[in-house]
């Protein structure tokens, strides 16, 4: 299985640098597993996007999935109360 780039958008970069410092590791830790797996267990896909997200405690990470060019972008990291809005 090919490996997949992982990109994040300035906008999630941010949102990244944001996050509570015990959070931060578990939450890098889950950006980097799609190069292997674009869908590990646990992903979801939203309904009505071409997007998925993967948990991380009270934490989403929202991205999509481009097969044909192999790449991953991270549209999105946040609170769950605040992620999907």
């Amino acid at each position: 299985m090919a490996s997949y780039s992982v990109f994040i958008k300035a906008s999630a970069a941010k949102e990244l640098e944001g996050l509570p410092q015990k959070d931060l590791r578990r939450v890098v830790h889950k950006i980097e597993r799609p190069r292997s797996a674009p869908r590990p267990p646990g992903c979801e896909k939203l309904t009505g996007e071409n997007r998925y997200r993967i948990r991380q405690g009270d934490y989403r990470v929202v991205y999509s999935v481009d097969d044909t060019s192999h790449q991953v972008v991270i549209v999105k990291i946040g609170h769950r109360r605040d992620v999907y809005r």
